[in-house]
């Protein structure tokens, strides 16, 4: 492969985060090529320099470096494993990404797989939202060989401010269940404190303004809050993608024979928010369980 900087990137997935990623690639000067599911997305991205692909194995075949950042292990698994999936068409020393938040142990079997064709998969779920793709301050947790994760580390680095590696396959999507754990319940408790504001007649800008530089303070308080005070709840992140990721995180504890009471009640209230019609809001729309 030539220099990192003339490889040739493959993304497959362009929503709402994977949009601004690539976006940010575009304007380092890398040559992308995109594919995803509706092409109708991939359009801006293509008047901007992006090559279209007309499928999974036409990407893969022109790409040295991939990346995929899709909605459930499920697509994970197609994307990966399928007939015309990147395995099965990569070319031996091919680097294989996966942003996408998903198994451990689907992530441990991409990567041996992928030893097996003498190729390189790590995977490396992120956390920040449209505005940390946006403005290229993800935090990037990766799992994998420590030696593919330096290759591409340049460009990690085009895509977050906070990267590090946490060991193995696997680790990557482990600590990202470790940051879900935390923001479930740390959802709840500013929905709660923004209601309760709201009933004893405060004025919830300026209650955020206090509490969000103090002890209370979180990404979530600071980010999420004030688009809940302008009743915005367009997705930054989907709560079905959450619902998603509480059931992997459940799932992984019960293996571990772990009780996480907090994360299985922050799992119930999003699904009931789901079944009223919030599955394609933001993750802030939790507020609405408690608004009624």
């Amino acid at each position: 492969m030539a220099g990192l900087k003339n490889a040739r990137i493959g993304w497959i997935g362009t929503g709402v985060m994977g949009k601004s990623m690539v976006e940010r690639l575009l304007r380092e000067g890398y040559e992308v090529n995109v594919f995803t599911r509706t092409p109708s997305k991939a359009d801006e991205l293509i008047e901007k320099g992006a090559c279209w692909q007309d499928n999974v194995r036409n990407l893969t075949k022109e790409s040295d470096i991939i990346f995929t950042m899709v909605g459930y292990p499920s697509d994970v698994e197609e994307v990966y494993f399928g007939e015309n999936g990147i395995l099965e068409h990569a070319a031996e020393g091919t680097y294989m990404i996966d942003l996408t938040t998903s198994s451990p142990d689907l992530s441990k079997k991409i990567t041996k797989k992928a030893e097996e064709r003498r190729s390189y998969a790590l995977d490396a779920p992120v956390s920040g939202g449209d505005v940390g793709a946006k403005q290229g301050t993800l935090s990037i947790m990766v799992g994998g060989e420590e030696k593919p994760v330096e290759y591409i580390w340049p460009i990690l680095d085009v895509l977050g401010s906070q990267i590090v590696w946490q060991g193995p396959a696997g680790a990557g999507q482990f600590t990202k269940m470790s940051n879900q754990i935390a923001i479930a319940s740390n959802m709840m408790g500013v929905s709660e404190a923004l209601i309760y504001a709201e009933a004893a007649g405060l004025d919830p800008s300026t209650v955020l303004e206090s509490i969000s530089g103090g002890a209370a303070g979180s990404w979530s308080l600071s980010n999420l809050t004030p688009r809940v005070i302008k009743g915005d709840l367009e997705p930054g992140f989907y709560v079905k993608h959450f619902i998603k990721d509480m059931k992997i995180a459940i799932e992984s504890a019960e293996k571990m024979e772990l009780d996480l009471p907090g994360l299985k009640l922050a799992k119930q209230l999003y699904d009931q928010i789901s079944a009223d019609g919030y599955a394609n809001s933001g993750t802030q729309a939790l507020y609405q369980y408690y608004k009624g």
